[in-house]
């Protein structure tokens, strides 16, 4: 069955997966490639001077090892055996491209901003990979397993963009939690319906499996309007942008909502919803490019 053609692969999965060995197996591969062009970009920077974005990179490399790590446990918890790369099939999707890879080397602009938000681009981008392969595979279990590193990407993606936010405000010289006064704010609930709008005039625009997966997305949308209640203070000049541009304003509410909460029900709620909201996300950008 064909995939649907996405801006965050570079390429089409060239089939399903066959067998539990052969998801372990793609899934080492591409943690330990991601480990490898982090590790070769902080050598890079360091070389460069430029010790700022080798410790991001450095940061960055260990996270993917530690991933590689616990892909190898649950190969060996399962089968006893060590993933075996004799088992990848295809091509495991670049975690991060060429292009990218060149700019950073020789961008004069290039930032421990710009770095993390390149990163957490990469997490999505194995977030979609893998919710594609759940998608489309017969086997209950094969299903089930892609599913669990799609939503372990999903968490990956959560903690970049927080490290992202981070570097924003100290490049900025602005701590997370000073908001500028501004007039004209909204609540989340507000945006989430706007977006809602948005999706369904998408939804009428699509056909097949693209437009059933926007329509999920429109009804899971008017059910998170609801859980985000009178959450967030956003611009109100947001409801007049399009679709992604409030959306990943949205994410970027519920996960430092989440973070700066004291409250255990209600980070839990933010939480959850910036799960959603991830997800909805890297769906919108996929079309972009379509």
């Amino acid at each position: 069955m064909p995939f649907l053609r996405t801006s965050l692969l570079s390429a089409e999965p060239a089939g399903v997966l066959e067998s539990l060995e052969e998801l372990v197996a793609l899934a080492h591969a591409m943690e330990q490639e991601a480990a490898n062009k982090y590790d070769s970009l902080a050598d890079g920077m360091r070389w460069q001077g430029k010790d700022d974005l080798a410790e991001v990179f450095t940061r960055l490399a260990a996270a993917e090892r530690d991933h590689v790590d616990s892909v190898t446990q649950w190969s060996q918890s399962r089968s006893g055996k060590m993933p075996d790369p004799a088992m990848v099939r295809w091509e495991a999707p670049e975690t991060l491209d060429e292009e990218a890879a060149a700019e950073v080397k020789t961008s004069r602009l290039m930032t421990p901003y710009r770095a993390l938000a390149m990163a957490a681009r990469n997490e999505e981008r194995a977030f979609a990979f893998w919710s594609y392969l759940a998608a489309y595979s017969a086997d209950p279990e094969i299903k089930k397993a892609s599913e669990a590193m799609a939503k372990e990407e999903l968490g990956h993606v959560a903690t970049l963009r927080k490290e992202r936010r981070r570097a924003y405000h100290r490049e900025h010289g602005r701590k997370p939690d000073q908001v500028p006064a501004q007039l004209d704010r909204v609540a989340a609930r507000r945006l989430e319906l706007c977006l809602g709008t948005h999706l369904a005039a998408l939804e009428r625009r699509l056909e097949g499996p693209a437009a059933v997966r926007t329509r999920e997305l429109r009804e899971d949308t008017m059910r998170m309007a609801e859980d985000a209640r009178d959450f967030g203070s956003f611009p109100g000049a947001l409801e007049l942008r399009d679709a992604q541009m409030i959306a990943e304003a949205l994410v970027d509410g519920y996960l430092e909502g989440a973070e700066r909460s004291d409250e255990a029900e209600r980070v839990e709620i933010l939480q959850k919803l910036a799960e959603k909201a991830i997800s909805r996300l890297a769906w919108l950008r996929s079309l972009a490019a379509e």
